[in-house]
């Protein structure tokens, strides 16, 4: 349903109020990835006329969303659904297609595997949650010039993050998607070290026992888990580098 079909929609018992449909069918479009980072929503005169309400009602429903961290307000430009902001210069969220495609490479991925299910109690400890949900749960490959570059294994809250239901992670990897779709608030990496096991070491073509780097990651928006990744890389091929600068 468009705005332009929401409008004039009763306040009738059972429904939300009319600032509050507006709210709820802006940020359905925004956590569905129907409107990306970046993208510009109406004007405030258009969702008035779409709706047929005050400008107060739109500005009510508007500053909820700003409030909730998925849209920005731009004096004179209009208003954005938000964009993820880095932790810091040295701390942020990378998208693997494109550090491989910058180092000159040619990227490659493989969807492992995808199930869509109720979270267990794995999940739940794994994304921080409680109570019962659905969630998405993907195993991929990145590759740089047809060698194996890193391991995935990610959960998506489809609480959080419902269009990650029907994307196509076959074709787009899930980092990337995600980048791309969802606003995040913070995020954390913990990074540690392991040894390959069987399963690990044939996905990633290493001899059993090699050393690998870990990097897990949890982001979140508002306290709200979004994703929680684990990526496996081949330690003999990679290492972490930040620069830092004084005060």
């Amino acid at each position: 349903m468009s705005l332009a079909e929401s409008r004039g929609r009763p306040e009738t018992a059972g429904r939300p109020t009319l600032y509050k449909q507006i709210r709820l069918d802006i940020e359905r479009r925004i956590l569905t990835g129907e409107w990306p980072p970046g993208h510009r929503i109406p004007f405030e005169h258009e969702i008035m006329a779409r709706y047929r309400c005050s400008r107060m009602t739109v500005n009510k429903a508007l500053s909820e969303l700003a409030q909730a961290d998925l849209i920005e307000r731009r004096r004179r430009a209009g208003t954005f659904v938000r964009r993820p902001q880095y932790l810091s210069a040295v701390l942020k969220i990378p998208d693997i297609r494109a550090e491989i495609t910058a180092l000159g490479r040619a990227y490659g991925y493989e969807l492992i595997s995808r199930a869509r299910r109720s979270a267990n109690a794995g999940d739940r400890e794994r994304l921080g949650v409680k109570g019962a949900r659905k969630v998405v749960a993907i195993t991929c490959r990145h590759s740089a010039d047809g060698v194996p570059f890193a391991l995935e294994d990610r959960l998506i809250d489809l609480e959080a993050v419902p269009g990650a239901a029907t994307a196509d992670f076959a074709a787009d990897p899930p980092g990337s998607w995600l980048l791309h779709h969802v606003p995040w608030t913070e995020a954390e990496h913990a990074i540690s070290a392991i040894v390959a096991d069987m399963a690990t070491a044939e996905a990633l073509d290493i001899a059993a026992g090699a050393a690998c780097l870990v990097i897990e990651r949890h982001t979140w928006r508002k306290a709200r888990p979004i994703t929680a990744v684990r990526l496996i890389y081949p330690g003999e091929s990679h290492r972490l580098v930040a620069r830092f600068k004084g005060s």
